[in-house]
Order: C-alpha cells, then sequence, then structure tokens
C-alpha cells in the first residue's frame, strides 16, 4: 500500500532571512517526522519531502503561512516507502545553481504553459499560432537518458550551470519556432527561459510544474521511457510510481 506522500515545490520569491527560517524550519520538519530536503537561498525556496500525509501537508501549511509562499505548488507521488534517509535544510546562494547572478526569476517570470496546452500542442504538432513546437530539455545527461519529451533537444549537459553556454552555441536553431524548456519540477526550465529570453529567442515558455506536472494532468503521451527523480526511487513512471527495475 502507497502510504507515503512525496511531494516536491519551489518558489522563487525574495527571502532576505534565509538563514534566520533554517533552524526552525528543521525542527518543525524533524517533530513532523519528515524525511528530504529544504533549501533556502536569498532568491527563494526548493524543497523534496516524505512522510505521512498529515506531517506533509501540515508543513507545506506552515510554510503558507508566510505570505511570501503562501502560493506555494506541490508536486505530489505516493510510495510504500519513504525514498530518503534523514531531513537536511540548507541555506545556498542559489536554490538551483547557474552562477547567472542578473538572471532573477523573483523579479518576473517567463511565461508558464500549462500541461494540458502542452499536450494539445504536441498532440496537434505545432502551437496555437502555426509554429513548430520545439522540446528543449534542461536536463543532465543522465537524467535524460531515463526518458524525455520525444525528439527533444539535449544539449548533454553535465551540469546546469552549462546551460548559458550551450544556448549560446545553439540559439540559431530556435528561429521560427516555439520553444519549450522542461525540467522534472520546473525549477530549472524556470531560470532557463528567462536566460533564454535575455538571449534573444523569441516565443519561450517553461512547462508549469515540469515533467511531474505533466504526468500528474496528463496521460503522459508524448513522452518517452521514464523521470528520473533525486531520491531512492530513481525513476517514476507516468503513473507518478516507481518503475520496476530493468529485466
Amino acid at each position: 500500500m502507497n502510504k507515503v506522500l512525496n511531494v516536491s515545490a519551489y518558489k522563487f520569491v525574495a527571502l532576505p532571512d534565509a538563514v534566520d527560517l533554517r533552524a526552525p524550519l528543521l525542527a518543525r520538519a524533524q517533530a513532523l517526522g519528515l524525511k528530504g530536503t529544504i533549501l533556502l537561498a536569498q532568491e527563494g525556496l526548493n524543497l523534496f519531502l516524505a512522510g505521512s500525509e498529515h506531517a506533509v501537508r501540515g508543513l507545506l501549511s506552515d510554510l503558507r503561512s508566510d505570505p511570501r509562499l503562501a502560493d506555494l505548488q506541490a508536486k505530489e507521488s505516493w510510495s510504500s516507502e519513504v525514498p530518503f534517509g534523514r531531513m537536511l535544510v540548507k541555506v545556498k546562494q542559489e536554490i538551483i545553481r547557474m552562477n547567472q547572478p542578473a538572471v532573477r526569476p523573483s523579479a518576473g517570470r517567463a511565461p508558464a504553459l500549462p500541461a494540458a496546452t502542452l499536450k494539445r500542442w504536441l498532440d496537434a504538432g505545432r502551437d496555437d499560432e502555426g509554429r513548430p513546437v520545439v522540446m528543449l530539455d534542461t536536463r543532465n545527461a543522465f537524467e535524460i537518458d531515463h526518458g524525455t519529451f520525444a525528439g527533444a533537444v539535449d544539449w548533454r549537459l553535465s551540469k546546469f550551470s552549462e546551460f548559458p553556454a550551450a544556448l549560446r552555441a545553439n540559439a540559431d536553431e530556435f528561429a521560427g519556432k516555439t520553444v519549450v524548456s522542461f525540467c522534472t519540477g520546473g525549477i530549472r526550465c524556470e531560470k532557463a527561459a528567462l536566460v533564454m529570453q535575455e538571449a534573444g529567442v523569441e516565443n519561450v515558455w517553461q512547462l508549469e510544474g515540469g515533467i511531474l506536472k505533466y504526468f500528474e494532468e496528463t496521460d503522459g503521451r508524448h513522452y518517452e521511457g521514464k523521470c528520473f527523480v533525486f531520491d531512492e526511487r530513481e525513476a517514476l513512471g507516468s503513473d507518478l510510481r516507481k518503475s520496476a527495475p530493468a529485466a
């Protein structure tokens, strides 16, 4: 029976008091018996948590009591066991490292594309304006090897901070097309979409909530393989369940 609730969530929002938030947040998570990781930075929050439904929803409610995090959205999946070994709360320079300090999603997001709209576009083979749709995978190469959208652009990144250089070398291939950047949960493709906009790439979108939200809100069509996740489950199918080991 899948009784463990797993959630991932992030929000780019100014948190100048990130250091002060760490200790009380860790104490609350431990008191609830949760396992996972919460990253705090002045640019926002990023978390992966697992535990009982009551405990997970309790911590999310606590976070949303802060007006800055009131609209924090979480992607959910269920498992039979907790896929994390301990509870960590860390303060970082960035909640997702890109080494581009001028890129600040909290100051304004790139357009976000709902999962259902993306599926409709992919079904049609074009966007609502008739432009061809290019899926751009912003994840690392080893993640993509588990699965990705059919025909997605893969720059074989070994780390996310390589994305700006890869974009400079390949931006011309997006001319006249609609580009949808995507990643596991939305955080990397959100930064990537802003970098593309600043580089002059037109018609750029980010997939709202990433692959996990696409699985949650659609039948998963157009995605081939599994979605790698950074916990002991390793990869999830389009039903958001742990994939079976290869035969």
